[in-house]
């Protein structure tokens, strides 16, 4: 199941009438990201698995949804699929610590805290996402809640809702030649978004038209080194084969198996000028 849905509730508290309404709710959302992921952080003791994260909005009735259905797949769904009456999507970066990025350089299968950071960040994301349909809910908003993983098609290998070409539109980053969103923050962690009706300033649904380039391949034709770094070979002819990319993350989670289901691999994300930055 794609979505969970939230009620909110009839009172308003101060902030949600502010003047400039728009800013207040944006900033205590990003604040709220801040304050659910140092507290998972403190309660799982892993202060040294995530950097500082990054947090984007698009109105739901943006036109760029629509381009995802030819962009990913012809089934992919619409803010207003998953929460009737949508006005807005939240989407979120978190980025790894360099620490699990360095670890997962070496070798052709994933390391174990690449795959551990793996589950721990689904857990993450399914809190963060929990915790601003409460704060919404605070505001009389609905939220429709989207899994951070797992929500593909087995047989295609393809979402339903994208979490990384959601993002996109919302302008948290560009695409490199792997197929991954570079962000600020670089590549090397994990997306999250939920819809919402609660409606986000129009200014922020600008969206990535005229972004800077951060993909160096793409920007001056340099680089390449994600496409080459792949151990299962799912880059060639610079075609991406997900079908051989998926199975080799199998066999990291049959080697990993004993953290718990961690069908993952990196290699093509660790170690490049974009994995934790905009590359210079």
């Amino acid at each position: 199941m794609l979505s969970g849905i939230c009620r909110g509730q009839a009172e308003f508290p101060f902030f949600w009438q502010a003047g400039d309404r728009y800013k207040t709710v944006q900033n205590k959302i990003v604040m709220q990201i801040r304050a659910s992921l140092g507290q998972f952080k403190r309660e799982r003791g892993l202060e040294r698995y995530w950097g500082e994260p990054l947090a984007a909005f698009v109105r739901a009735e943006d036109g760029r949804f629509l381009s995802l259905k030819k962009q990913v797949s012809p089934t992919h769904l619409l803010p207003e699929d998953l929460l009737p009456g949508a006005r807005g999507v939240i989407c979120f970066f978190i980025p790894f610590h360099k620490r699990i990025i360095g670890g997962n350089t070496q070798g052709t299968a994933a390391s174990r805290e690449w795959a551990e950071a793996y589950l721990y960040t689904n857990e993450l994301i399914a809190r963060i996402s929990g915790d601003l349909a409460g704060l919404l809910a605070e505001g009389g908003f609905k939220s429709a809640l989207i899994p951070a993983t797992h929500n593909f098609d087995e047989e295609r290998l393809i979402s339903d809702w994208s979490h990384r070409h959601v993002a996109h539109i919302a302008g948290l980053g560009s695409f490199g030649i792997n197929n991954m969103l570079i962000t600020e923050r670089g590549c090397c962690g994990r997306f999250g978004s939920l819809v919402t009706g609660w409606a986000p300033g129009p200014s922020v649904s600008a969206g990535p038209e005229g972004a800077a380039e951060y993909c160096l391949h793409r920007r001056k034709g340099s680089c390449g080194l994600c496409q080459k770094k792949c151990p299962a070979g799912a880059y060639a002819d610079g075609v991406f084969n997900r079908r051989i990319c998926y199975d080799r993350c199998l066999e990291n989670a049959r080697i990993h198996h004993a953290t718990g289901f961690a069908d993952v691999c990196g290699k093509c994300l660790c170690g490049l000028p974009c994995s934790s930055s905009v590359p210079p």
